[in-house]
Parts: structure tokens; C-alpha cells; sequence
């Protein structure tokens, strides 16, 4: 059975309960309200994952949208498709320091401005991972709190309908660290984005 990310049925239900007196009365209708809940499980699905032996792992299925130094920190970010996997998970394995929300915009989530966005941020062992809302994005779900201890790979939470989601590195790893470009595609929990060469 595939596994489904929290509010996958809440959103599939409103389109599903239109389609099926849909279906009788106005048939094209109610077609395409059956598509569209279940495009919506189709996007909310969450497949399982198997990190590799070391590195710091995306936090996003998608596209590298995000590689440059910011305050002698690394930021890689990844943008998600509306087709990718919206289930993020964690890059390292440590406890959870804080888990911030910050109000902000809601632009595209591949243009410069996106740094403004709606985002949560989740500090974890010295790496921060930001869930960034987008322009259609309006839910960012996380799912581990303050003082929880999480591996690498394990889901941190979800983003409804959109966005982006960068990993902040630690000040010890640097640009000659990063194993991805912008443009690379990537999955997450699996494809390593920054190892240490120590």
C-alpha cells in the first residue's frame, strides 16, 4: 500500500465527494474532479527511502535551485516540482534544537525573492533546514519538535502544494564540500548534496 503524507485525505476528499454525484449528473465534471483527488494522493505520496553510507543528504526530491556562501556558511537549496515528492526529511542525523516559523511572502519558489518567503525552520546539530512556502504554497507541516532526536533520511515534514527547502551547512564544510550544481536533480534522504572530505 502507498504510503500517504498527513492531510493527503482531507485534501482528496472535497474533489472526491463532488465527483461521485458529479459522475451521474455532468459526467466531464465529475471526471475531472476524480482526477483531481487523485492527482492529490499523487502528490501527497511518501515513499520510503535508504540514505547512503555518509553525507549530508537532500532534504527535497527536486532540482538544486541554491548553491552559494552566505556569512561563511554553505546554503544548497532545492526547488520541488509540483510532480516531485513534497515529503522532506533530514540531511544529518542529530536533536532537533528549534523549530521556528517565520511569516513572510509567498513568491515563486525558484526566483531570488523566495528568500522572503513564508518558511519554518528546523535547526538540527549545527545544520538548519528551511521548509520555504511558495507562491501556491500556503501549508508547511513539520513533524519533529524542540529536544526529539531524528537520523539522516527520517522525515522532518511536509510542504502542501509547493516549494523549496535549503540546507544551511555547518561553518566547517565549505564550497569544496558540495557534490551537487545548480540544475542537478535530486531525491530526498538519498542523493548526498555536501560531504566532508575528512
Amino acid at each position: 500500500m502507498i504510503r500517504l503524507a498527513p492531510g493527503a485525505r482531507r485534501y482528496a476528499f472535497a474533489p472526491l465527494l463532488v465527483a461521485v454525484p458529479a459522475l451521474v449528473v455532468a459526467p466531464p465534471v465529475g471526471f475531472v474532479c476524480l482526477l483531481l483527488s487523485l492527482a492529490v494522493l499523487a502528490f501527497f505520496r511518501d515513499p520510503e527511502r535508504t540514505p547512503p553510507a555518509r553525507g549530508v543528504v537532500s532534504p527535497a526530491d527536486g532540482r538544486v535551485s541554491v548553491v552559494r556562501e552566505e556569512d561563511g556558511r554553505v546554503r544548497v537549496g532545492v526547488f520541488m516540482n509540483v510532480t516531485d515528492v513534497h515529503v522532506n526529511r533530514a540531511p544529518v542525523a542529530g536533536t532537533v534544537d528549534s523549530v521556528t516559523h517565520r511569516p513572510g511572502a509567498h513568491r515563486p519558489a525558484f526566483s531570488k525573492e523566495s528568500d522572503r518567503n513564508e518558511r519554518v525552520d528546523v535547526a538540527l546539530d549545527g545544520t538548519e533546514v528551511s521548509l520555504i512556502a511558495g507562491w501556491f504554497a500556503r501549508r508547511i507541516h513539520p513533524s519533529v519538535a524542540a529536544g526529539e532526536s531524528v537520523d539522516r533520511s527520517e522525515r522532518i515534514g511536509h510542504i502542501s502544494f509547493g516549494s523549496r527547502a535549503d540546507v544551511l551547512l555547518p561553518a566547517t564544510y565549505s564550497m569544496d564540500d558540495v557534490r551537487v550544481e545548480e540544475g542537478d536533480r535530486v531525491w530526498a534522504g538519498e542523493s548526498v548534496v555536501a560531504r566532508s572530505r575528512e
